[in-house]
């Protein structure tokens, strides 16, 4: 792998911490903007929902399971997070709907 902005083709990933002991994951694409970028949880929501119709009117049974799912799960998120806009990663939504569980751990030294 080259150094950075080196054009290898793959995505830099870099973590960079908050003040509240989470991390950022931060992409660097070589300059490129990601494909589909969504401002908030709103947009990610209409986003699945015009998804949803589409699978329905194309008979895409396994599309239309993962869309229900992912749908509720950002609209329980949105619900335990009124006051957050952002939208979330599927990280956050899984250890808002399951905080026992090993990978959403966080650690207080």
């Amino acid at each position: 792998m080259k150094g950075e902005g080196g054009g290898s083709g793959r995505a830099h990933i870099r973590l960079q911490p908050l003040a509240t002991a989470r991390m950022v994951v931060k992409t660097s694409t070589g300059g490129r903007a990601p494909e589909n970028p969504m401002k908030t949880i709103d947009d990610h929501i209409l986003e699945d929902l015009t998804e949803l119709e589409a699978a329905k009117a194309a008979g895409d049974a396994a599309k239309l399971g993962h869309l229900t799912d992912e749908l509720k799960s950002l609209e329980e998120y949105k619900a335990h997070h009124p006051e957050d806009n952002h939208d979330p990663s599927p990280l956050e939504v899984y250890c808002d709907l399951n905080p026992e569980a090993p990978e959403c751990r966080v650690y207080d030294d």
